[in-house]
């Protein structure tokens, strides 16, 4: 007999959406692009050849329609690791759970995630404006701790040699370190864009080291992450979603590569917050490599 989900588990609106993102199933494609800011999902919006389908609650806003004549949605975030939990969960089991019956489905779907965001760079030569997609996501959050065969789908030795090296402090939560889906990354990027180690930290200010009244644990984190380095590869930048993208989705099966604008950078102290058409640039960019590439 399978498994019937408690309604405790999966919650469910009374007209059978989901219970975050107001959902129900065939409203989204398979290739999702992911944004934290509400605002951006119009600027993906008014791109589309049509729109299929727009809602909205609290910050979660999905459009799905035609780019190139594929399927495509766009869908806000909000700011944070815990809300990607409540996404990237949500939208499984959109596709995978059978809301109706509460069973999980013989044959999966696979989703592709793009995330397109914002970053800080953590190394003197990755400017301003330039667009980096993070190969790896080291998360500071903690939140893939909290499931099951965490460590299958981690870098084990990465993480122990980032501890040491940075005499992490056992007060915070343990990092952990997933790569990106290597399938989409060849999809997507080509030689406009920087690779690197991104890291996904669990607030703006304390957890990327930032002080204004309050000071931090580690004054010199930031400094000894600009240092490390693993089998030649460097940490590059700051930015606070990635990780649980790439954790819940290798952990579910589905696909995920993160693409960041930067926007400051913590070592000349550069900033640059004009940043409205290079991110609409960047949008137009990958949304024609994801469907131009797209075999569907």
């Amino acid at each position: 007999m399978s498994h019937k989900i408690a309604p405790s588990e999966l919650i469910l609106n009374p007209d059978g959406s989901l219970y975050h993102l107001h959902l129900k199933p065939g409203q989204i494609a398979e290739d999702i692009l992911l944004v934290g800011d509400p605002d951006r999902v119009d600027i993906i919006a008014d791109l589309f050849e049509t729109i299929e389908f727009r809602i909205q609650n609290r910050e979660f806003i999905t459009v799905t329609g035609l780019y190139n004549g594929k399927r495509v949605s766009a869908i806000s975030t909000g700011i944070g690791t815990d809300n990607i939990d409540i996404v990237i969960n949500e939208l499984d089991a959109l596709v995978n759970i059978n809301l109706e019956t509460r069973e999980i489905y013989a044959q999966k779907t696979i989703l592709n995630f793009v995330r397109i965001g914002t970053s800080g760079s953590l190394q003197a030569d990755i400017p301003s404006s330039a667009y980096l997609v993070a190969l790896r996501a080291i998360g500071f959050d903690g939140l893939m701790n909290f499931y099951a065969r965490r460590e299958e789908i981690t870098d084990l030795d990465f993480e122990k040699a980032f501890k040491a090296d940075t005499k992490w402090n056992t007060l915070l939560p343990s990092p952990y370190v997933v790569n990106c889906n290597l399938e989409l990354y060849s999809r997507i990027i080509d030689y406009e864009f920087t690779s690197g180690i991104t890291i996904s930290a669990p607030g703006f200010y304390g957890p990327q080291g930032r002080e204004l009244r309050l000071k931090v644990l580690d004054p010199d984190l930031n400094r000894k992450i600009e240092l490390f380095r693993f089998n030649g590869e460097r940490i590059t930048n700051y930015e606070m979603e990635c990780s649980a993208i790439y954790g819940l989705s290798q952990l579910l099966g589905h696909r995920a590569i993160t693409v960041c604008i930067v926007l400051n950078n913590r070592v000349s102290t550069e900033v640059n917050i004009d940043y409205k058409h290079i991110m609409k640039n960047l949008i137009c960019k990958i949304l024609d490599q994801l469907t131009q590439k797209n075999g569907k």
